[in-house]
């Protein structure tokens, strides 16, 4: 088994195009690690320097205390799973999972034994005299598993290995992987640009943007605590509320004014603004649509908006309502809904919403980032 230390590595293209920028983490042994951004933030990059498909322009790489920059991908005892599956289409299952044992000579009855193992693990049994091409796309991407499982790898690489399931399939596979997961104990780096891949898989999961590092943390740290705007907006589904509000000291406490409502602040906010030194300023504020709450009546700590569009989803009404010219979210359980709006409430009808305190976030408009 294996720890992963990447110490300042950076990535400069051949145009003087830096993809990553003086990237560090360490992995722990058995850790299970998430690299998420959106497309082109050099997530992907990083997992190729790891594998040594990508050369590292600065910093090194350690694998279990030892540096790789230099060893070539075949002896650094990793295995990667593409996104593209990267089977043999000529070879059987059987034989696509053996491969990379045959070519290490390792005996034959080691070979059955180990490719039988991963075949049960994986329910492909099954399949294990087939052609790639005679398999389904969730079917394939097992095979490309167990083709890594066999070789029983320090560090197990994938590269947005579900990207290319429909909805449904993708669901069953991670449900697939995080088992996978438990019965094979190694240390894992994953790469996706999908929030939902890496909040219910990741130990820890690192938010990539242009190359750099936004945050890094367990999936509950960044959800309740994002580092800055980028974070906030990108973890969360539907994406945050922002505002432009002002933050000011009322008394003792702070408050913030937002369209036309003041919410007070709750004493541990009160402290942590205190403590680091704000003057009265504008802020963006951020909260949650899950944050959001209906109000009965205009009040002094309420938002008036109309309502723009409703998208029913069974448990919950996704509301877009137009407030102080911003789309606002708010997602409400049908339970919480008068039963005249159970199948949604209709366009240009009036209401208010407050905000939960103890949930706003707030940020420095120019920074970006999180003032508590």
């Amino acid at each position: 088994m294996a720890t992963v230390q990447l110490k300042n590595v950076k990535k400069i293209y051949d145009n003087k195009v830096t993809a990553v920028h003086s990237f560090n983490l360490e992995i722990a042994d058995k850790e299970f690690i998430v690299l998420v951004g959106p497309s082109g933030c050099g997530k992907s990059t990083t997992l190729r320097m790891v594998a040594g498909l990508e050369e590292i322009s600065e910093g090194e790489l350690l694998i279990d205390g030892q540096v790789m920059n230099d060893v070539e991908p075949k002896d650094r005892d990793i295995a990667m799973v593409f996104q593209s599956y990267a089977l043999y289409p000529h070879m059987t299952v059987y034989e696509n999972m053996a491969f990379s044992l045959k070519l290490k000579k390792v005996p034959k009855e080691e070979i059955d034994k180990k490719v039988r193992e991963a075949a049960a693990i994986l329910d492909i049994t099954q399949y294990l005299e087939r052609k790639p091409k005679a398999l389904s796309g969730g079917q394939r991407q097992r095979v490309a598993i167990g083709r890594a499982i066999v070789r029983n790898p320090k560090v197990f690489l994938m590269d947005e290995p579900l990207s290319n399931l429909d909805a449904k399939l993708r669901n069953q596979m991670r449900a697939e992987i995080i088992k996978l997961r438990q019965r094979i104990d190694t240390t894992f780096i994953y790469v996706t640009h999908d929030q939902t891949e890496a909040m219910t898989l990741g130990d820890r999961i690192v938010i990539m943007k242009d190359g750099y590092i936004m945050q890094i943390g367990t999936p509950q740290e960044v959800f309740d605590h994002p580092a800055n705007i980028f974070v906030a907006g990108f973890i969360g589904t539907p994406q945050m509320n922002f505002f432009d509000a002002k933050l000011e000291k009322a008394g003792d406490g702070w408050q913030v004014k937002v369209a036309d409502a003041v919410v007070p602040l709750n004493a541990d906010m009160n402290a942590k603004l205190d403590a680091s030194g704000v003057k009265d300023m504008n802020v963006t504020l951020g909260i949650r649509p899950e944050h959001v709450s209906f109000a009965a009546e205009a009040g002094p700590h309420t938002v008036e908006g109309k309502v723009d569009v409703s998208e029913m989803m069974g448990s919950e009404l996704y509301l877009h309502v137009t407030a102080g010219g911003k789309d606002v979210v708010l997602r409400i359980p049908t339970t919480d809904l008068p039963v005249e709006h159970r199948g949604g409430i209709p366009h240009g009808t009036a209401v208010n919403f407050t905000f939960r305190p103890e949930l706003i976030h707030l940020f420095d408009p120019e920074s970006e980032k999180n003032l508590l």
